[in-house]
């Protein structure tokens, strides 16, 4: 039987597994990519999709996080909030983010038309087996968002959403607290390394920095 990792050609040579392949981290989408996308769902009238869409890349969560989401943690008096915290599976601990105006707009309209109220889960799963979608469920959705651009699924991911908007700030501020705590990271150093940044990056920063 052939490893996980390795696999045989006809010649009896063995390539591996991961030739050809994206491996590590997920790349961030782009901000053309960004509006490609939310112009294909707003022009579908998929209006779970891109209240999906659209808060993922705000929220930055975790996908765990984000497909438990309720409709009490973004939505009070019948309108989602410009502002939400939640309490991270991962950590346990609390993390804040914002909810921009087009997203807000985009729950609200998925909210009236699913007719959900509080109590229900905010992305409901089609499947009976489970109350809300499934991360796996979240991960195809993802790969087929990004193969109607023309990408291929099998670079993108959930993390692709999550690194998206703090990739973007990160690039226009490079401030690392910031993202660190958008990010609900307890150490600077797993920011660090999830935004990819290398000695170029820093180099950069301090090469624009007189004193």
């Amino acid at each position: 039987m052939e490893s996980n990792q390795y696999t045989a050609t006809i010649a009896g040579t063995r390539i591996p597994w991961n030739k050809g392949r994206l491996v590590g981290q997920k790349p961030p989408l782009k901000l053309k990519e960004i509006w490609a996308l939310r112009v294909r769902l707003q022009l579908g009238k998929q209006l779970r999709d891109l209240a999906l869409f659209n808060l993922a890349i705000d929220s930055k969560l975790r996908g765990c996080d984000l497909v438990k989401l309720r409709v009490e943690d973004v939505v009070q008096g019948g309108r989602t909030m410009s502002r939400a915290t939640i309490l991270q599976q991962k950590t346990g601990r609390p993390v804040k983010f914002e909810i921009t105006e087009q997203t807000r707009n985009a729950v609200d309209a998925w909210v009236a038309k699913a007719q959900l109220v509080p109590g229900k889960y905010l992305f409901p799963s089609r499947m009976s087996r489970s109350p809300h979608i499934s991360r796996r469920q979240y991960s195809k959705i993802v790969k087929s968002w990004v193969a109607r651009i023309g990408l291929d699924p099998r670079d993108y991911g959930t993390h692709t959403m999550r690194r998206t908007k703090a990739t973007l700030i990160y690039e226009r501020t490079k401030n690392l607290r910031a993202i660190q705590l958008l990010l609900g990271h307890t150490k600077l150093e797993s920011t660090v390394r999830y935004l990819g940044i290398e000695v170029d990056d820093a180099l950069e920063m301090s090469e624009r920095t007189d004193v």
